[in-house]
C-alpha cells in the first residue's frame, strides 16, 4: 500500500509538472504587445492590418474563400471579442467571404511568449488558423525563412487541434513536416488558450497548461531553423483547400466564427 501510495504520488507531481509547464516560467517575461479586443466596430488599425483577396492560387493551397478588408461582417469586435466569419456568399473569384488579419509592421518579434484565447468554428471544410510569418523573408520566400503554426484545426478531424513549424528542409509538400495533434473535443464550445513560446533554442507549443508540440533547433543552417528573425501574428478562417477541403465543405453550415477574447505577447525581460 504504501509503494502504491508513493507510486500515486510521483504520478501526480509529474502530471502537476506537465500541465503546468505553459506557466512555468511566466515570471521570466513581460508583456510587450497585447490586443483585448475592447472597442466595438472595426478590428484597430494600429494593431492590424488585412491580408485580402484570394490570389489566383488560392494563397497557395486552392483555399475556397476571398478575404475582405474592413468588412464587419467578416471581422469585428463585439463585446469584448474579436468575431472572424466566413460567410457562405460569392465575392471576388471565391465562393466564400472571410478575414485575415496580421500584425506585420504593427507586430513583429523575435523570440517571445504568444498567448491567445479562442474558441473555434465547426464545419466540414473550415480552416481556422492562428500562425505566423516571417516579417522580411530573409532567407528566401516560403518555406525557407520558416512559418510557425500555434493553432490549426480542420472541420472533417473535430476534435483535434495541431501545432506546427515549417521550413525548408521540413515542410508539408515534401512530407518532412513537424506536426503535433492534440484531442481536444470541446473546442467549439468553449474557449481554450493557445500558447507559443520560442526562444533560440526551441520553439514549444501548449494548449491551455499541457505542452504537446517541440520543435528544437538542430544549430546546423537556416534549412533547419529560419526562426531567428522577427516574425508576425496572423488570424483567419480559411474554407477548403489541400487540407481543410479533404472531406469537402458542408456549405449549407456557414457562416462559421472564430470567437479570440484576446492577443498577448510576452518577451522575456532583459
Amino acid at each position: 500500500m504504501r509503494l502504491a501510495l508513493a507510486l500515486s504520488a510521483i504520478a501526480l507531481a509529474a502530471l502537476a509538472s506537465c500541465n503546468s509547464g505553459a506557466n512555468s516560467n511566466k515570471d521570466e517575461y513581460t508583456m510587450v504587445w497585447n490586443d483585448e479586443f475592447d472597442t466595438d466596430g472595426l478590428p484597430d488599425s494600429n494593431k492590424w492590418s488585412y491580408d485580402t483577396s484570394g490570389n489566383s492560387w488560392g494563397w497557395g493551397n486552392e483555399e475556397a474563400q476571398w478575404y475582405t478588408s474592413n468588412n464587419l461582417k467578416n471581422s469585428y469586435i463585439k463585446d469584448g471579442m474579436l468575431h472572424i466569419v466566413a460567410i457562405n456568399e460569392p465575392t471576388g473569384e471565391r465562393q466564400f467571404s472571410s478575414s485575415r488579419l496580421i500584425t506585420k509592421g504593427k507586430g513583429d518579434w523575435l523570440y517571445g511568449r504568444a498567448e491567445i484565447r479562442a474558441k473555434l468554428p465547426s464545419a466540414r471544410g473550415v480552416w481556422p488558423a492562428i500562425w505566423m510569418l516571417p516579417t522580411d523573408n530573409a532567407y528566401g520566400i516560403w518555406p525557407s525563412s520558416g512559418e510557425i503554426d500555434i493553432m490549426e484545426h480542420v472541420g472533417f478531424v473535430p476534435d483535434t487541434v495541431y501545432a506546427s513549424t515549417h521550413c525548408e528542409s521540413y515542410y508539408f509538400k515534401i512530407g518532412t513536416q513537424k506536426t503535433k495533434g492534440i484531442y481536444a473535443p470541446n473546442v467549439h464550445n468553449q474557449f481554450h488558450v493557445y500558447t507559443m513560446e520560442w526562444t533560440p533554442t526551441e520553439i514549444n507549443m501548449y494548449m491551455d497548461s499541457t505542452k504537446y508540440f517541440t520543435f528544437k533547433n538542430e544549430n546546423t543552417s537556416y534549412k533547419e531553423w529560419p526562426f531567428d528573425k522577427p516574425f508576425y501574428m496572423i488570424l483567419n478562417v480559411a474554407v477548403g483547400g489541400h487540407w481543410g477541403g479533404v472531406k469537402g465543405i458542408d456549405s449549407l453550415a456557414f457562416p462559421q466564427t472564430m470567437v479570440i477574447d484576446y492577443v498577448r505577447v510576452f518577451q522575456k525581460k532583459k
